[in-house]
């Protein structure tokens, strides 16, 4: 389960947590496998090179300058990728209280871009450092220390999500527009311009008003309508000149973006 920025922010606002251990880990290069995560949910924050993982089938690349959120109990398939060794820390959480069985952390598993922070990796190497003498003092600066972490890549994320927006959405419409006819994905655009389904969702919203798959599909159609407008192109050629295989899905398309069917546009000009 992927989440939005915005939503996962309220979530740990809203539900108490704790940090229930602290792991920094080295991987040699081309070590592969899987294993069953944590029974509490987590984060993976990278030090140096990078590693492929598949949080119940959903890939993410871990490396610098992103976090990667795991939920508990899943099938965690990793790979190094690389001839570096991965470094790594991860840090578990538990949740409890009341809101716990509400909560959607421990069953979610996401990606936030954060960049390159000094403070982050300082706060984290502190945060790794009140695990090498437990005692009451290091508990309390622990639980401080993690809420620290997650200001700082709340903060970080929510920048980078909003810095370049317009520039990826001037960027992904024009492919779009360029591309309409092939057999494009929202998935494949957003692993083109190395971000997540999320993101772009978000900055097509703001500048079009509207999700890069309804952008796709309202472009599809509009040069659909044109084509039929213009001449006598069979209505199964115009369905795959605008990226439809299947003239039928097509025609119900066209119709539920019109209110007529691709023949009956072709009738209003004749």
């Amino acid at each position: 389960m992927e989440i939005e920025l915005n939503h996962l922010i309220a979530q740990f606002a809203q539900v108490p947590f704790k940090v229930q251990g602290v792991y920094r880990l080295s991987v040699e290069p081309g070590t592969a496998g899987w294993e069953r995560t944590a029974p509490y949910p987590g984060m993976i924050f990278p030090l140096s090179g990078q590693a492929q993982y598949h949080f119940d089938g959903t890939p993410y690349l871990a490396k610098a300058g992103t976090v990667i959120l795991g939920g508990a109990d899943m099938r965690l398939d990793k790979k190094v990728l690389g001839d570096s060794k991965w470094e790594f820390i991860c840090v578990l959480y538990e949740l409890y209280g009341p809101e716990k069985s509400g909560s959607l952390l421990p069953r979610l598993h996401t990606e936030l871009t954060v960049g390159h922070s000094p403070r982050l990796t300082e706060l984290l190497h502190r945060l790794w450092e009140t695990c090498k003498q437990p005692d009451a003092l290091q508990s309390f600066q622990r639980e401080r220390l993690f809420r620290c972490v997650l200001d700082d890549i709340f903060l970080c994320a929510h920048s980078r999500f909003d810095h370049g927006a317009k520039a990826l959405f001037e960027r992904v419409s024009a492919y779009i527009r360029e591309h309409y006819m092939e057999p494009l994905s929202i998935r494949e655009l957003a692993q083109q311009n190395d971000v997540d389904e999320n993101r772009l969702y978000y900055v097509f919203r703001k500048y079009a008003g509207m999700g890069a798959g309804q952008y796709l599909t309202t472009h599809r159609l509009n040069r659909s309508r044109e084509i039929l407008e213009n001449g006598g192109v069979p209505i199964s050629e115009v369905a795959k000149s605008v990226g439809y295989s299947d003239p039928l899905y097509f025609s119900r398309a066209f119709r539920k973006r019109f209110g007529i069917s691709p023949s009956g546009a072709r009738r209003i000009q004749e």
